[in-house]
């Protein structure tokens, strides 16, 4: 077996609305062998992962998979179940996935739901190298690869904080994005969006984290604020660590000045010699370290978020309990086999380590590892409670005293820090604290949220519910108005009209299209941005209250959306383009492509759809939300059912555009009124109009916002560049346009028969990952209206020989009877607009389909400016000669 490639959707996509692992494998010689006739296979499999017998299947029961097994199933469906089941046994709850054939014989892709990317990927591959020792009759060593697996798991995995926030995020339907396999969330979009790492938030300054992380300041501040805090000094050196020990009086902490869970901390210390030792270990974690006086009581971790305490746990050191057998070291290594306890933060508790400030502690109290506790007799392995050494915790937030929550939040204030972890020494904390009952420790400015999830004992407190809470308090948003706009031509004229009226109405608008992608009116990246990567992009942008995305069918289908839902989801047209490519085969498999945009729609948002697209019933088959319909033509069947059952529409009648809000019709505006539409020749301008006025009236766009921004938003290189774009050069003019498939030719050539050109003169090519069914229809098209036709290439050749595409075009045109004296083929794009500029009569219309906008835009220019220059050069001889 074979695998040629893996794909990630981390959104919406189109084989789930959910994130999927895409592979495409070639099964080999196995191909042909169903699991009913590999002998051993089905009892193998079954026993190696026992919970395959509670897969569902096609069958829609549990045990399903197990009867298609012994049925008989191909091999590439089983990978489809164990990469679900391994990532089951992981722990994450994933249960969608899909196989099907690519091409006979062996060729499959296969989908499978994930939650993290890197161990599902490594899942898919362990599944691919199981399935195929088990169907070679090889033993697979099931055992190594999941523990391999696992640790990538644990690597990988979010912490149990991150986690908690995430999981509440989604609850709450706040659009959240996990950066690579990191702690770091965004949550929300835009002017709204918000960072989170753990939980940090992006609230406190660098400042308050840095004086929270210096627990000598930190001391020294809340002392200033009468706080009560334990008496103390730093130390540099071993000597100094010693005298001032004395100095303060045993017993006495030491710890780093800057350290975290409990690393180097010992605490209780007795004497010079143990100083010693407990400096030799602190200093390892910093420059310095804090000695100061131990406080007895009990560990408590004080939660703060928002100014309010939120949970308050006791954390008690890790212990093993004596049964007069064992010894201390094989008691931890049967503590640790408790399935409650894992490596790092990856299960509620934390494996307990036998390390040398374990053997520390023990020694303090005259013991060592190999000493055997009586039974029941419980033994220390810390002098603190920190669950990342193996503690565990006890939740009594009903037990702390009203004084000890007014001291907490006090000091979270005092450090400028939004949610703290408040360590306080008591010894008991229902008692307000004085300094004789107890001292506030430290302050973290990133406290773990663990003990307070998942407590030893007591019940769970949903901490990140009140983060969350602090975060985006109740009715506050954490989106901004989301329009996606797709469809095979007009989708960027359209998007660019769509902003260009937002931004009349006040909004700075994020937008991503096929020239780049621009917040406001700069252009941060050129190019095509039209994929997931660039709509992240521009919702990661703190600036902007609007977004207004050009969705194209690439990126669809190579990795899904950039979001999860938007407000207005737009399909101009659907046409034949593309087919051929990525599995798209038929006019029905593009609009199934392109229905993911209206699917992944808010409840309450609205589908834009053309009510003139044959597509258009087929896609709102799909759609759960509100629909808005647009047509060329009142009487159009489906704006009429849409007007007799009061729900929106847009359309025209005499000239004018009409709204229908569901109750009233409004006259918006008249065709000859809107720049793009050249006078209303422009059909296809009409078109992108009406798709830009039902997404604006969607988002209840002031009507009189709406009309200002059609009258303003022009055909020119500086509104809708590259689209229609027509320059005068004297004595004849240059069109150029992004005509790149039939329907796009179609809709220039419509407009060009409507203008008094002499003779109209074509610059034309295709793309080469075209149909050559496609290219032929162009160049018969272009047969029948142009005079003067010259035939270039793209610089991308798309997987075609150089002129190729060329010939194509050539014979389909020459097919027609177009005389061959009229045709010129040049491949490069600019030599060819070159010899068209050259070679113009008075009267012309040069119509060029370019590759690249800003070059042939550039030629354009420079020749204009030429002619200029010429002609007031004849102009000044002429007044001479006159003279």
């Amino acid at each position: 077996m074979k695998i040629y490639s893996i794909q990630t959707f981390s959104g919406r996509n189109i084989f789930s609305h959910k994130p999927v692992i895409k592979m495409v494998i070639d099964i080999g010689d196995l191909h042909d062998k169903p699991t009913n006739q590999l002998e051993g296979f089905n009892e193998k499999l079954l026993k190696y992962f026992p919970g395959l017998k509670e897969h569902y299947c096609s069958l829609g029961h549990a045990g399903g998979f197990v009867e298609r097994l012994y049925e008989g199933t191909y091999l590439g469906h089983v990978i489809e179940h164990l990469a679900l089941e391994m990532q089951n046994i992981l722990g994450y709850s994933v249960n969608y996935g899909k196989t099907r054939i690519i091409s006979e014989p062996s060729l499959y892709y296969i989908i499978f739901q994930y939650f993290n990317e890197k161990s599902a990927v490594e899942c898919g591959k362990a599944a691919v190298k199981i399935v195929s020792e088990l169907a070679s009759g090889n033993e697979p060593d099931v055992e190594k690869i999941l523990n391999n697996l696992k640790q990538i798991a644990a690597q990988t995995d979010m912490g149990p904080s991150t986690k908690s926030i995430y999981d509440e995020a989604v609850k709450r339907g706040i659009p959240v994005i996990r950066y690579a396999n990191d702690t770091i969330l965004q949550l929300g979009y835009g002017k709204y969006l918000k960072m989170v790492e753990a939980s940090l938030t992006d609230t406190p300054s660098c400042v308050s984290v840095d004086m929270a992380s210096n627990k000598t300041l930190t001391k020294e501040l809340l002392s200033w604020h009468d706080i009560p805090v334990p008496h103390g000094d730093v130390a540099y050196m071993e000597e100094a660590a010693v005298e001032a020990a004395k100095e303060i009086g045993f017993p006495v902490v030491v710890k780093p000045c800057d350290g975290n869970q409990g690393k180097g901390v010992s605490l209780n210390i007795q004497n010079e010699e143990q100083v010693r030792t407990a400096f030799r270990e602190a200093i390892k974690f910093s420059q310095a370290v804090i000695v100061e006086k131990f406080v007895e009581g009990n560990d408590y971790r004080v939660l703060v978020v928002g100014g309010k305490v939120s949970a308050v746990a006791e954390r008690k050191a890790p212990s093993v309990i004596g049964d007069g057998v064992h010894t201390i070291k094989e008691l931890v290594e049967i503590e640790n086999t408790n399935e409650l306890r894992g490596d790092g933060h990856e299960k509620v508790l934390t494996k307990i380590k036998l390390d040398e400030i374990a053997k520390c502690v023990l020694a303090k109290k005259g013991l060592d590892e190999n000493y055997i506790p009586a039974a029941n007799e419980l033994v220390f392995l810390r002098e603190n409670g920190n669950l990342s050494t193996g503690g565990t915790a006890r939740e009594c937030t009903s037990e702390i005293h009203p004084y000890n929550c007014f001291l907490a939040v006090k000091a979270a204030k005092i450090m400028g820090l939004d949610i703290a972890g408040i360590d306080i020494t008591a010894k008991d904390i229902s008692k307000p604290i004085d300094g004789e009952n107890g001292a506030i420790i430290e302050v973290n400015a990133a406290p773990g949220l663990r003990m307070h999830l998942c407590p030893t004992e007591g019940r769970p407190i949903n901490v990140a519910s009140d983060i969350l809470d602090m975060m985006f308090p109740e009715g506050s948003p954490s989106r901004i108005p989301i329009v996606s706009i797709t469809g095979t031509n007009g989708k960027t004229t359209t998007t660019r009209l769509v902003k260009h009226v937002l931004s009349l109405d006040g909004k700075m608008v994020g937008m991503t299209s096929t020239s780049g992608i621009y917040i406001g009116n700069e252009c941060i990246l050129k190019g095509d941005n039209t994929g997931p990567t660039s709509a992240k992009i521009v919702l990661s942008n703190r600036n902007i209250d609007a977004a207004v995305l050009e969705t194209a069918r690439g990126g669809i289908v190579r990795k899904g959306l950039g979001y999860d839902l938007a407000d207005v989801g737009v399909i101009v047209n659907i046409s034949e383009d593309h087919l051929g490519l990525d599995s798209l085969n038929s006019i029905q498999d593009l609009a199934f492509v392109k229905s993911l945009v209206v699917e992944a729609v808010k409840p309450d948002g609205y589908a834009v759809l053309n009510a003139d697209d044959e597509m258009t019933e087929y896609v709102r088959q799909r759609v759960k939300c509100k629909v808005i319909l647009f047509s060329k033509e009142r009487n159009n069947p489906l704006i009429l059912g849409q007007l007799k059952l009061n729900e929106k529409a847009v359309y025209i009648k005499d000239d004018t555009i009409y709204v229908y809000d569901g109750v009233k019709t409004f006259p918006l505006i008249k065709l000859k009124d809107i720049p793009i539409t050249m006078g209303g020749k422009a059909e296809c301008n009409i078109e992108n109009s009406l798709a830009a006025i039902s997404a604006l009236f969607a988002l209840s766009v002031p009507f009189n916002i709406i009309k200002k921004g059609l009258k303003t938003f022009m055909p020119d290189v500086k509104s809708n560049p590259g689209r229609f774009n027509i320059f005068d050069m004297g004595e004849f003019k240059v069109m150029l346009d992004y005509g790149h498939n039939p329907a796009g030719y179609r809709a220039v050539i419509k407009f060009i028969q409507k203008i008094n050109a002499k003779r109209l003169v074509g610059v034309i090519g295709m793309p080469g990952d075209r149909l050559q069914s496609s290219i032929e229809e162009v160049g018969r098209m272009c047969s029948k209206v142009f005079s003067k036709i010259y035939i270039k290439e793209d610089n991308d050749l798309r997987n075609r020989a150089a002129g190729e595409v060329a010939d194509i075009l050539y014979n389909s045109i020459v097919s027609t009877g177009f005389e061959k004296e009229n045709i010129e083929v040049i491949y490069s794009e600019l030599e060819a607009l070159k010899k068209a500029l050259v070679t113009a009569k008075p009267g012309d219309l040069i119509v060029v389909f370019y590759e690249e906008f800003e070059p042939a835009l550039e030629l354009i220019e420079k020749f204009r400016d030429e002619l200029s220059k010429n002609s007031q050069q004849i102009s000044s001889q002429i007044e001479e000669t006159a003279g």
